[in-house]
């Protein structure tokens, strides 16, 4: 295996070997703790622009299923200690090594992960370069910004999927960036989805008649997304509405609420969210670098779930306004669970129950 080189935005250069595809390439500087699900992660189109680094120490044990992938693969990089070359699961068509191959990303093995976590958890998210060679001028690592993001990785057009079994309700999903398992829920509960882009109207959508709309998880900075924002004021209080992740920072924005960037965000399987008006804490997955600030939405968004950890939002009703969304992922394929109901609190909402 050749040399490879992870340089970080702050000068230090950590040696290791490269696997993937062959080449260089520059990202932001993230990592996620969850101990499976790196297929989930790898075709999560939430990490467009970001070299995904994974603190567990052994990806690839059970090899790449197909059937499992949530998108488009829109990784820059991806960093681990360890690849297993010799994968074993009944369900496993080939190696993660071939995965990276196929679609042109370039991995770095052989590194100190835990080092290089410490690193990002005490300086926050930087930005770094995957290299054969390590450049004199740390010039394009430092310069690099994550542009166009929710543009690059929704859909184009319209997808219908029609639900399992009888239908109940027509869904609207605005794809800013959507999972597949988003639509895979919903349409177990008796929805018709139809995907639309981010930048499709509030007009077009209401023209449809649907029973609800569902904003989608997405990618980069929310407060950049200034007409999906101004569209989401016209929808807001027409239909009901459920939001993920960054559809849950858009409806907040659309509502006078704030974003700000964590210091290094919340990415894995692991994160524990207390809902503030019962004695439930859940572990969630989550994957974002942005949380909301309530401050704006008084008289509106009311705070119901919270980061265990941190204290940050993780979730708001919009009472009389039958709306409400989280900032973890209730539909995460790999798991855990444990907020599954969700979608079946949507359903009801949509259904004329509060």
């Amino acid at each position: 295996m050749k040399k490879a080189y992870l340089v970080l935005g702050n000068g230090r250069v950590f040696e290791g070997e490269s696997f993937g595809a062959a080449g260089d390439s520059v990202g932001e500087l993230v990592f996620t703790t969850g101990m499976l699900g790196y297929i989930e992660t790898l075709t999560d189109p939430s990490y467009y622009g970001q070299i995904v680094l994974q603190t567990f120490p052994l990806i690839g044990n059970y090899g790449i299923i197909e059937e499992d992938f949530e998108g488009e693969c829109q990784v820059s990089g991806y960093v681990v200690r360890e690849w297993c070359e010799t994968p074993s699961n009944f369900r496993s068509q080939y190696d993660v090594d071939t995965f990276l191959k196929k679609r042109g990303v370039v991995g770095i093995c052989g590194v100190d992960t835990r080092e290089i976590t410490r690193i990002i958890r005490e300086q926050g998210v930087m930005n770094a370069k995957i290299c054969q060679t390590p450049p004199d001028d740390l010039s394009e690592i430092q310069n690099f910004k994550i542009l166009d993001a929710v543009k690059s990785v929704c859909v184009s057009g319209k997808r219908i999927s029609p639900a399992y079994g009888k239908e109940k309700f027509k869904v609207t999903l605005i794809d800013y960036g959507a999972k597949y398992n988003i639509v895979r829920e919903l349409r177990k509960r008796g929805c018709t989805v139809t995907e639309v882009a981010s930048d499709t109207t509030a007009e077009e959508i209401l023209a449809g008649r649907p029973d609800g709309v569902m904003l989608s998880n997405g990618t980069g900075d929310p407060a950049e997304n200034v007409d999906c924002i101004n569209e989401l004021k016209k929808l807001f209080g027409n239909v009901p509405i459920f939001g993920i992740c960054l559809g849950h920072q858009l409806l907040a924005l659309a509502n006078g609420g704030k974003t700000v960037k964590l210091k290094y965000g919340h990415r894995g399987a692991n994160q524990p969210v207390r809902d503030i008006l019962g004695t439930r804490t859940y572990i969630t997955s989550q994957n974002h670098g942005y949380a909301v600030e309530m401050e704006g939405l008084e008289g509106k968004g009311t705070l119901r779930f919270v980061n265990a950890n941190d204290g940050t939002c993780e979730g708001i009703d919009y009472d009389g306004y039958d709306a409400f969304t989280v900032q973890f992922h209730p539909e995460a394929c790999s798991g855990p669970l444990d907020t599954s109901m969700l979608f079946d609190r949507f359903i009801n909402l949509m259904g004329g129950k509060k």
